[in-house]
């Protein structure tokens, strides 16, 4: 058996140097060690709460893939996917490691995927202890039988502390994040932000699994119901994935990466959640703000004097979040596997109020919508957003997804056709008008509309119970239990007729702008299945 705390661990293979190795330390010690070290503090909640410092969130231009013989013919290189030089990799690395030798270092093993014959083992190295708190609540933590032989396939080293020489080192400016699939490390530096972490291994998982283990990699949540049929919620940052899927009558998966296998199981690659907490209250999503307690962190909240969070305040940034392990939500599926996937749901933000509430697609939309992977932007979520902006992030991940998103889809499609799934397209955006003059979806008529899904209360999808959206063309209910009627066709919500179809419009002509670029790539079935009428 092994003693965490007091097992001799080298890190002289990494090039690591005389290092005061802290390793896997419980989530209580990394608590402590961090209110020691004055690097955070304790909430009332329990939870503890740091700040990242300059980033906030992740820098997707500084966000780098090594090129070389694995990745070269692989790999779509694009703003998204920035080639880095095995050569610029390899002295960059050596100072990192330089600059962590002869420090206190934090290190932990630890596993992603739930599913055993997909397990990705990964060695942990963080210059600070709330980063390896982090590391501990997101990835699969070992037993202690594990622990006695664990060997790590990749690594992941984080040096907050560490600034880049863009010119020297070939980064654009002091902070970067680099996968070497060669060397399978996940390099990061001169960002405290966690996230940084887990999605450098969810964007090696993205390659590996599509590339040599015939698997779809997901970002999504998924649930399960009491009858073992597996729902799967795509969606990105501040559209509801991880408030939808937490579901008291559903078991939770996962909130955020999943894979789909060709046995059609779905199993979540993490250990734990990791929320965005802006406006959070107990009343509205009772199982996150339960979770946050000892064991959560907190990121970049600001405190009342009392120690109360002001979930309200984004003074320091709207993308203020929270990690926790996924034991701290009581209705959790373990292992984190369903089987049975029956129902999909793509989660949008529409800030235009111009998409239904929800909506049935065919299996051409699908494809196309999960291509397009659209949200919206809305005023005073990035500097000099006035109006709301379309957002489009393709498979709703495109920042990381190394393959071309048509590879992405065509698994999806597949997938879809050989599960007989149900895909459906949920606004949980405005109503009534863009945003500024029409008010957001209300959470529990979103939730009712979900329920009506999974229950099968929806009804059969005939002309009586459905009606095609004359600018998109996709199926809208007619009627919903729990949901007034009026609500669920966007254009009866508007009080001028001409201004809903001008911006509905504006909007199937952005979709159109955006999937020029996949055209090529993409079959005359799925093109079709976007918006067929122009504005002129």
């Amino acid at each position: 058996m092994v003693d965490s705390n007091t097992k001799s661990i080298s890190l002289q293979y990494l090039g690591i140097k005389n290092p005061i190795i802290r390793y896997q330390l419980t989530s209580n010690e990394l608590h402590d060690e961090t209110i020691q070290k004055g690097q955070g503090v304790e909430t009332s909640l329990g939870a503890i709460t740091v700040n990242t410092g300059e980033f906030t969130g992740r820098s997707p231009l500084d966000r780098f893939i090594v090129k070389d013989e694995i990745t070269e013919n692989e790999v779509w290189w694009s703003n998204i996917n920035i080639p880095f030089s095995s050569e610029n990799f390899d002295k960059l690395y050596d100072k990192v490691v330089d600059y962590l030798s002869e420090k206190e270092l934090f290190v932990r093993d630890c596993f992603a995927c739930a599913d055993e014959n997909y397990k990705l083992s990964i060695r942990v190295v963080n210059e600070f202890p709330w980063s390896n708190m982090f590391a501990y609540n997101m990835f699969l933590r070992p037993t202690e039988s594990e622990l006695d032989h664990f060997s790590a396939e990749w690594t992941v080293i984080n040096a907050p502390g560490f600034l880049a020489n863009a010119k020297e080192d070939g980064t654009r400016q002091h902070n970067f994040a680099i996968l070497n699939f060669s060397r399978k490390i996940a390099l990061i530096g001169g960002t405290g932000y966690t996230g940084e972490i887990k999605k450098g291994i969810f964007s090696a998982l993205n390659f590996i699994l599509p590339v040599y283990k015939n698997t779809l990699p997901m970002h999504c949540s998924a649930n399960v119901g009491k009858d073992g049929d597996t729902a799967i919620f795509f969606g990105l940052s501040g559209t509801g994935k991880t408030t939808l899927s937490t579901d008291p009558n559903r078991s939770l998966i996962g909130d955020d990466e999943h894979g789909w296998t060709a046995e059609n199981t779905i199993f979540n690659f993490e250990g734990g959640c990791y929320a965005k907490v802006i406006n959070l209250s107990q009343e509205n999503e009772p199982e996150i703000y339960a979770a946050i307690k000892k064991g959560a962190i907190l990121e970049n909240v600001v405190l009342k004097d009392n120690g109360d969070v002001d979930f309200s305040d984004t003074s320091i940034t709207e993308n203020t979040r929270v990690s926790y392990p996924l034991y701290h939500i009581d209705n959790i599926q373990n292992p984190s596997i369903g089987k049975n996937p029956k129902n999909i749901f793509f989660l949008t933000a529409d800030a235009f109020g111009v998409l239904p509430p929800i909506s049935k697609l065919t299996p051409a939309q699908a494809a196309y919508h999960f291509i397009s992977g659209y949200t919206a932007k809305v005023a005073g979520t990035e500097a000099g957003i006035t109006e709301p902006v379309p957002s489009f992030s393709a498979c709703f991940g495109a920042p990381f997804m190394p393959l071309h998103p048509t590879r992405y889809a065509e698994m999806l499609s597949n997938k879809m056709k050989e599960s007989g799934v149900n895909v459906w397209l949920v606004n949980t955006g405005w109503s009534g008008g863009k945003y500024g003059v029409g008010k957001r979806m209300p959470l529990k008529y979103t939730r009712a509309m979900i329920t009506a899904v999974l229950n099968g209360s929806l009804g059969d999808y005939t002309y009586e119970n459905y009606h095609i959206h004359s600018v998109f063309g996709v199926a809208q209910p007619r009627s919903c239990p729990g949901v007034p009627t009026e609500l669920l066709s966007p254009r009866s919500t508007w009080d001028n007729d001409e201004a809903y179809y001008e911006t509905a419009f504006a909007l199937s002509n952005a979709f159109r702008v955006n999937f020029k670029k996949y055209e090529e790539f993409a079959s005359e079935e799925i093109r079709r299945g976007g918006p067929q009428r122009y504005a002129f």
